[in-house]
């Protein structure tokens, strides 16, 4: 079983693209920046405790107890986008905000950076396992925005919710000329890091399940 721990429609669609069948429980947790946290680090940080906060909410518990025998491997991401000053630019708190990182952004390069959990807790079978983190970065090149560009783009919502205010998946596609590096990343979810961890954990699973069967 694979639940994955975020509301965002794009990491569900990304995942269901790659084939994966899953349930989601989105986690709540504080997303603030620490003072003098890195960019890696600091999306390593809030995806593994995205992880743990779904493994120990109410909601997971239910779930584990309506398949006890099922063990189960829950997903969750967090992505940022560093501006080429070195901010990180999380989501906006307003349009006054989105406009000023889409100044940042304008006519440069920036790194996007998606931090990935992979955490098996405890089942009838097995003890809990430590979470498995990695993460991916990104280079996008973002064409030089003109005021009526920023304005524009902002008129259309597609900033609010989005770290670094914009969706490559969107309108905003248009201002970028070239990437270096996984697209799904810059979407909001790495597939092929996603699902060489998953697979890993997979593998692990059926060689646990060999050496059980042979003990006993």
């Amino acid at each position: 079983m694979l639940v994955l721990a975020s509301a965002s429609p794009r990491r569900s669609d990304l995942l269901a693209q790659a084939g994966y069948e899953f349930r989601v429980l989105p986690a709540e947790i504080c997303e603030d920046l620490q003072p003098g946290e890195q960019p890696i680090p600091y999306v390593l940080r809030v995806a593994r405790e995205k992880a743990g906060a779904v493994a120990a909410s109410p909601a997971y518990q239910t779930l584990a107890a309506a398949h006890p025998e099922e063990s189960a491997l829950i997903l969750a991401a967090d992505t940022t986008v560093v501006a080429p000053n070195g901010d990180i630019l999380a989501k906006p708190e307003n349009d006054a905000d989105a406009a000023r990182m889409l100044r940042l952004l304008s006519g440069a390069t920036h790194q996007v950076i998606t931090g990935v959990a992979l955490l098996e807790p405890a089942h009838a079978n097995a003890p809990a396992m430590p979470a498995e983190v990695a993460a991916e970065v990104t280079h996008v090149t973002v064409a030089h925005l003109s005021d009526h560009d920023i304005a524009g783009y902002i008129s259309t919502g597609e900033p609010r919710g989005k770290a670094g205010a914009y969706a490559i998946q969107g309108r905003f596609a248009r201002f970028v000329p070239r990437i270096h590096g996984c697209y799904f990343n810059v979407v909001g979810l790495p597939l092929s890091l996603v699902s060489a961890m998953i697979e890993a954990a997979q593998q692990r699973h059926s060689v646990e399940a060999a050496t059980q069967s042979t003990l006993f």
